[in-house]
């Protein structure tokens, strides 16, 4: 009998939801902890809190999953006009985190300037069967193409569990003239390259300068002048960095490419000289 099939499949099917498509612009940058507060100020002047953005954040947690040979790191070194990755993101406490806990699975994917993501929401142990197994999730018919693309994927490219990714997130949104702006501080960004389980209780390592915030701005079709502004004014520095790459790199399962953002410990991790990997231009 199959989990849809067995004494939990109601909670099961409560749990899921359709999925969810979204294509956004997105410029990142860094950004010292000490200017935090300013940035923090300009955004509540004309965005709204994202209402679980209490307390300093919420937690996101990702697995990220690729081939061997790390295709779809390199795939982002290279600066490829089309690439994606899968994973798996929990949002909340890894502690509460259990097989029924709603977790997302997602493809994200760049084309041209374009980044789109599309995900499902699923119980956490349909997750890890979906993306560690490659059984299909038979009782969400509606999603059932998603489902099959994450096989095949899955399959096709030999995928496995291959880095972690951690930090706390503030979040803002726009409205009105704003309507799609997205803009987010995330705050003490980790990763590790082992212990799978999203709620293993286990140390993760900074991957990020622990004296630096990661902000993100999403935008449906433009971002406003008014953001670029208070970037320059801050002097936040924009950059090509992915945290899945950066704990790729960090943990040494690939060389130091040009836009690895240095840490403290990384010299405990390489004994190679850096690599600096040729990639495309940023657009």
């Amino acid at each position: 009998m199959s989990q849809a099939d067995g004494p939990d499949a109601g909670h099961l099917r409560r749990t899921a939801s359709a999925l969810h498509s979204f294509n956004r612009f997105e410029i990142k940058y860094l950004l010292s902890y000490e200017d935090v507060p300013r940035l923090r100020e300009a955004l509540r002047a004309r965005m709204e809190a994202d209402p679980y953005s209490v307390k300093g954040g919420y937690p996101v947690c990702s697995l990220y999953y690729d081939s061997q040979s790390l295709r779809y790191y390199w795939e982002k070194i290279e600066g490829l006009h089309f690439r994606r990755k899968l994973r798996i993101r929990n949002y909340g406490e890894r502690h509460e985190l259990t097989d029924e806990s709603p977790v997302y699975v997602e493809i994200k994917q760049r084309v041209n300037r374009v980044t789109q993501k599309r995900r499902v929401k699923v119980p956490y142990l349909l997750a890890r069967r979906l993306c560690n197994d490659g059984v299909l999730i038979d009782h969400l018919p509606e999603q059932r193409p998603f489902l099959e693309e994450v096989m095949g994927l899955v399959d096709r490219h030999g995928l496995r569990p291959t880095a972690i990714t951690a930090y706390n997130r503030e979040a803002y949104l726009g409205s009105d003239a704003d309507l799609g702006l997205r803009v987010t501080i995330d705050h003490r960004v980790r990763g590790r390259d082992r212990d799978f389980h999203l709620g293993a209780e286990v140390e993760n390592r900074l991957i990020i300068p622990p004296q630096k915030a990661v902000v993100e701005v999403k935008a449906n079709e433009r971002v406003p002048y008014w953001v670029t502004d208070t970037a320059a004014r801050l002097g936040m520095e924009v950059v090509r960095v992915s945290k899945y790459c950066q704990s790729v790199e960090a943990h040494g399962l690939a060389p130091r490419s040009v836009f690895h953002v240095p840490v403290e410990e990384d010299h405990d991790v390489h004994s190679k000289p850096e690599h600096n990997a040729v990639a495309a231009p940023v657009h």
